[in-house]
């Protein structure tokens, strides 16, 4: 079956290929914006903007019992603005030498897909509202810039994992740590026996391994805190004679538990206290730790994880519930209140099997996708009853 037949027969596939075929690296998203709203139009769609050309799609709820619901995706890829060509290849979509866009127009084509069905069905259903942000990939300056207030939904599902049948119920935070230690420093044949002087990069190699590495704390849904040495630098490679008055070293920490994170951030920070005292008045280290990415921590409410669990139990789908060891749009929301003053609760759901992500050889498993869609369908019913 070539790519045309399968985009007559599957129309979630053809909104996946239009949509794919319109480049939209960050921050050049308008093509896309247009294409959009051309399909809300046809299919007589409440579309709108916010300020910073944000999209939000609106379905009036036919039953105001039922609650709300809420789904989100992003509109930019990874790549540049060259035209882009789907290619059916036995069960996988792909585009030649070139990023297809899968992340997260699978995530777009779905939500559009169910609007259409949703609208053109006989479901009692309660409002259901689509958001599609620009500039993920880069900054997440679409979500950052996004009017919270355009929406009423508590629940948001973020259409945006690469696998199939996953729903992420929490995601780590991304803080980075600086650690420093000074010295006198001085001549390495003079003064190399001066127990004063010591050498700030052999301090540095002792304090960091007294700092922990790798996987800190984990449970049922996966790794929840870890910490990373990204870098250290002392002195210069091709300077010996110098006893060095100076080193640093980086830090990343990721949790998906922020009293976790306080925990490990607190348990560094006796470390180096430690030192100092081990040190006092030899040498000095300090350790500073900011958050770059808040965490999207799990939440109390199991409604959400109840609902997916008895959508794919009735479909037959091996499901997944767990936790994620990165960032996504979820940890925007989950500071952010609706139009109610609601704290908005996100998950982040995978509707199809995406590989090589962001790569020239990225590719995605087109049944896993239609078998997504029927999860993200039977999950709103489901949500509804």
């Amino acid at each position: 079956m070539g790519m045309e037949n399968l985009r007559k027969q599957e129309e979630l596939i053809d909104i996946f290929y239009n949509l794919t075929s319109i480049p939209s690296p960050s921050l050049h998203e308008e093509k896309v914006v247009e294409w959009v709203k051309e399909f809300c139009k046809k299919e007589n769609l409440n579309f709108m903007t916010d300020d910073y050309n944000n999209v939000i799609i609106k379905l009036p709820a036919t039953d105001n019992s039922k609650p709300l619901m809420a789904l989100s995706s992003h509109m930019d890829v990874v790549g540049d603005d060259s035209p882009v060509t789907p290619i059916l290849d036995g069960d996988f979509i792909h585009a030649n030498n070139r990023t297809l866009g899968g992340d997260d127009k699978f995530g777009m084509s779905a939500a559009l897909k169910l609007l259409k069905d949703t609208k053109n069905s006989d479901l009692k259903h309660g409002g259901l509202e689509v958001v599609f942000t620009r500039d993920e990939e880069n900054n997440m300056s679409g979500i950052k810039n996004f009017n919270f207030n355009n929406l009423n939904a508590k629940y948001v599902i973020v259409c945006d994992a690469d696998e199939f049948g996953v729903l992420q119920v929490s995601g780590s935070s991304y803080c980075n740590g600086h650690v420093e230690i000074s010295c006198k420093g001085g001549h390495s044949g003079i003064e190399i026996a001066d127990k004063t002087k010591p050498n700030a990069a052999k301090l540095m190699a002792e304090l960091c391994n007294e700092i922990p590495q790798g996987v800190y704390y984990q449970d049922e849904t996966g790794v929840v805190t870890s910490i990373n040495l990204g870098g250290i630098k002392a002195g210069d490679i091709n300077v010996t004679n110098v006893l060095n008055p100076y080193a640093e070293a980086t830090y990343s920490i990721r949790s998906a538990d922020l009293s976790k994170e306080n925990e490990l951030i607190d348990k560094i920070q006796k470390i180096i206290e430690k030192f100092n005292k081990k040190y006092e008045g030899i040498a000095k280290a300090t350790g500073t730790f900011k958050q770059k990415m808040p965490a999207f921590e799990k939440s109390n409410d199991t409604y959400i994880p109840k609902v997916f669990e008895s959508a794919a139990k009735k479909l037959g789908v091996k499901y997944t519930i767990n936790s994620f060891h990165a960032g996504a749009e979820t940890h925007i929301y989950c500071q952010h209140k609706n139009s109610k003053g609601e704290t908005f609760i996100p998950f982040l759901m995978g509707l199809a099997n995406l590989y090589n992500m962001h790569s020239a050889d990225e590719k995605i498993d087109y049944k896993s996708f239609l078998k997504g869609y029927e999860l993200l369908r039977e999950f709103f019913f489901e949500f509804n009853k």
